[in-house]
């Protein structure tokens, strides 16, 4: 992951009147922090951070520009409203060139498990240590063909070069399961939460069908 550059403004003016102000200014207040140094009080482009974080995920690497200096940061957190769903509050963390810094990458998985199976997944995201501009945008893991049974732990998921995994590595990602029945759904049998009852065979509603028409 590459850097993206930013234009970013010290901010002088805090408390919520002041974030508010920002706000319909169209920025977003922003700290950077980090190597012991002083926060930072900043005010990002809200349009241009969004899209940041839209194409290059929460873990996006900035190049500030401040008062003609510039600094590189990691997007650490990211807070959004809970109901309006714009944001908030940005957390930077300062990082230098070839340092590793330690990030949660989601994991996406790839492949169809077999037929009568129900997959899932315990875990969406590992954390591990990686170099600062080569922080991947996900981790994949493939379940094609997994039968029943099959179980993947975070020690099994094949990370990037250079990075060194700090999950525990027994953490359960995915486990495939048997499928319940309708059977089973009807007379409660413990099936994981969520869980829908297949659909009725077509030649079962026809036969449905036909004895309904002739009652």
């Amino acid at each position: 992951m590459s850097e993206v550059r930013l234009a970013a403004e010290p901010r002088t003016e805090f408390g919520k009147g002041a974030a508010r102000r920002t706000r319909r200014d169209g920025k977003i207040p922003a700290v950077l922090y980090g190597h012991g140094s002083d926060p930072k009080h900043l005010a990002l482009p809200a349009i241009e951070f969004a899209r940041v974080v839209r194409e290059h995920g929460q873990n996006a690497i900035l190049q500030l520009d401040i008062d003609s200096k510039s600094e590189l940061a990691l997007t650490k957190t990211v807070t959004t409203h809970p109901i309006k769903n714009y944001i908030e509050h940005v957390d930077l963390l300062l990082v230098q060139r070839g340092e590793k810094v330690t990030v949660d990458v989601p994991i996406v998985l790839t492949g169809e498990a077999q037929p009568g199976t129900l997959v899932n997944q315990d875990a969406t995201t590992v954390q591990v240590a990686v170099e600062a501009l080569h922080i991947p945008e996900q981790f994949e893991v493939s379940i094609e063909n997994a039968e029943a049974g099959t179980h993947i732990v975070a020690s099994e998921v094949r990370l990037t070069p250079g990075a060194e995994l700090l999950t525990d590595p027994e953490t359960l990602i995915v486990a495939v399961n048997v499928a319940p029945t309708a059977e089973d759904m009807e007379a409660g049998v413990d099936v994981p939460e969520g869980t829908e009852p297949p659909a009725p065979a077509v030649e079962d509603e026809e036969a449905a069908e036909e004895q309904s028409s002739e009652s």
